[in-house]
């Protein structure tokens, strides 16, 4: 084996059980560069898993459309905005997919595969409404792992991606569907507070324990998420 394949092996041994991937070190010659690529390449594996995830987001999205309803006037009647702090389950499929997949444009491919889904089932919001979402959502999700170049998968970048998505999507409501409510009245405040906390609680936080616990049962074991998980080599 020569020393390149040999330091290169090295590198990838370097993975850390808390889900980093691998750092490239030392020179930028042609077989690290290369590494690199194949580490943000898609696989069928990937595609397949993203579908998946997609689809049962999907299902759980329209399960909650109907819930909302009361769910926001019960707590609406408590104080108004409240019912924004559940909002987050429509979008923590975004850095969910992230953790698990590791691909740039994991987030968007996974929200839009499950805007799909809860369509064919069947919803009461309009389409562009629903994919324009699932777009902004997407990419406000990966926002810090896209930061961290797609190496650094940690809890604290799982909440920041929630509460990134929270405040776009905060923000997304007032322009279109609460256009009657001014963003510095009562509600307006408490909406947007109760956004950001759900998406760093639910979005962030509650989809970083899930992953960790569906990579726990070995459900993740083809994927470079689940490897990381035991500390084992990543060359995906």
């Amino acid at each position: 084996m020569s020393v390149q394949s040999t330091k290169a092996s090295s590198d990838y041994k370097n993975t850390q059980a808390n889900g980093n991937s691998p750092v490239m070190r030392g020179d930028k010659r042609g077989n690290r560069i290369a590494v690199s690529d194949v580490r943000l390449r898609w696989t069928p594996a990937d595609i397949a898993v993203g579908a998946a995830v997609g689809v049962a987001c999907g299902v759980i999205f329209q399960g909650f459309n109907f819930v909302y309803p009361a769910l926001s006037a019960l707590l609406g009647a408590v104080l108004p905005g409240l019912a924004s702090l559940f909002h987050a389950i429509w979008y923590a499929s975004g850095v969910f997919a992230v953790l698990v997949i590791r691909k740039p444009g994991a987030a968007i491919y996974v929200n839009l595969v499950g805007s799909f889904a809860e369509m064919v089932i069947g919803n009461q919001y309009a389409v562009g409404f629903v994919v324009v979402s699932a777009v902004l959502q997407g990419l406000c999700s990966e926002i810090p792992f896209a930061a961290a170049r797609y190496r650094r998968f940690t809890l604290q970048r799982a909440a920041m991606g929630g509460a990134l998505t929270g405040v776009e999507y905060g923000i997304y409501l007032l322009l279109f569907r609460y256009a009657g409510v001014s963003p510095f009245s009562p509600r307006g405040i408490t909406h947007m507070v109760c956004e950001v906390i759900g998406g760093v609680l639910i979005a962030g936080v509650a989809s970083w324990f899930l992953y960790v616990a569906l990579a726990r049962t070995g459900a993740l074991d083809k994927l470079a998420s689940g490897r990381a998980m035991r500390g084992e080599a990543v060359a995906d």
